[in-house]
């Protein structure tokens, strides 16, 4: 175990504060670490579920990049328990690992463990899902997750031609999802989108029948798409009738595919009664196949392969006293800190532009079809 003095650490801390002075400048890392603890030492990488494609290839990703830079991996997935998480985080501790790459499943219930990786002189990368609450998170590598929620909406506005608040325009009707209230993306992706959609909200060109206007009436728990299903279920019996639905924020595919299941029971999906517009994220392979079947209409893709590989490069600098790239030292604050991170940008995808994950090498063109 690699316990250091609270004088070296405090020290450590110093010198990391001094390196992010500015957004977009190298941040120093490594400084509480022992240099000879990089290349050939087994890295744990802690996602949060196989019950999603995407962290399956995350967790992937980032398992071959750490082989092809020099390090071996122990990679565990917690099944969306954060019992399961946490234990497999002690584990890791006490198998003395020398980075943690953490997705969490609640980002604020690690704590007490994250302490315990700190005392033991490890690591922490947070991944994806910000970790709160928190002084033992080192460093943040994501997407830039308002931006996903502008995208999404966006769209909206694009495929329903709303005009300029001020100059009025045809009327319509959508309802409100939101990710997993334990995932602090949520907000990020919820605020983003609110930005975009508010003005249209206000005009009344935009109508929430249901009147689920805030983020805590649309949150969906584990971002589970049974659970989204359900509540279109609701949404439409209680709130539609004659009327239709014309579009849905979706903030994930997995969500995107229980809305649109609700939507088809619904009498949805013929020519007399389209589908609506109906946004997501990830770019799962599934939800690529519907858009192109013309069901899901907009995804938001996040190449996770680059994400991945920022990781690695992280962590390699981390352990081994290098410095750490990161592009935002301002924004990432998780309740104890503002944690030092480096955002990718994401992409919108529709029918037109599908093709891009196969130039991407994404996806094999045979794969979409």
């Amino acid at each position: 175990m690699r316990i250091r003095t609270p004088a070296a650490a405090l020290a450590a801390a110093g010198l990391l504060v001094a390196s992010l002075s500015a957004c977009g400048q190298e941040a120093k890392g490594g400084s509480r670490y022992k240099p000879d603890e990089g290349k050939g030492s087994t890295i744990g990488l802690a996602m949060p579920t196989k019950a999603s494609e995407r962290w399956i290839a995350d967790g992937d990703n980032m398992a071959e990049q750490f082989k092809k830079a020099g390090y071996k991996t122990d990679l565990q997935y917690g099944d969306n328990k954060v019992e399961n998480q946490i234990a497999q985080l002690e584990n890791m501790i006490t198998k003395g690992r020398s980075l943690l790459v953490v997705a969490a499943i609640d980002g604020s219930a690690l704590t007490e463990v994250l302490q315990r990786a700190h005392d033991a002189g490890i690591p922490v990368i947070s991944y994806d899902r910000l970790i709160l609450g928190t002084d033992n998170v080192d460093y943040y590598a994501s997407f830039d997750n308002e931006r996903v929620g502008r995208l999404q909406a966006q769209y909206i506005v694009k495929k329903l031609q709303l005009g300029k608040p001020e100059k009025g325009g045809d009327k319509h009707n959508i309802e409100l999802f939101a990710g997993s209230p334990n995932d602090n993306n949520t907000k990020y992706f919820w605020n983003g989108a609110m930005k975009v959609l508010q003005p249209y909200f206000k005009s009344g060109q935009l109508t929430v029948r249901s009147k689920q206007t805030r983020m805590n009436q649309a949150t969906t728990l584990d971002w589970d798409g049974g659970t989204a299903q359900k509540r279109m279920d609701d949404l439409i019996s209680k709130n539609y009738g004659s009327d239709r639905v014309d579009a849905v924020l979706s903030p994930y595919d997995g969500i995107s595919i229980g809305v649109i299941s609700a939507l088809k029971s619904a009498g949805y999906g013929s020519r007399s009664r389209p589908l609506p517009v109906i946004t997501g994220q990830d770019a799962e392979l599934a939800s690529v196949k519907s858009i192109i079947r013309g069901e899901q209409t907009q995804t938001v893709f996040k190449d996770t392969r680059k994400l991945a590989q920022q990781t690695v490069a992280m962590g390699d600098a981390v352990l081994n006293d290098k410095k750490v790239k990161v592009n935002n030292t301002t924004d990432y604050d998780n309740g104890k800190k503002t944690v030092p991170a480096y955002l990718l940008d994401p992409v919108s995808v529709d029918k037109s532009n599908t093709r891009l994950l196969v130039d991407e090498g994404y996806f094999k063109a045979g794969q979409l079809t």
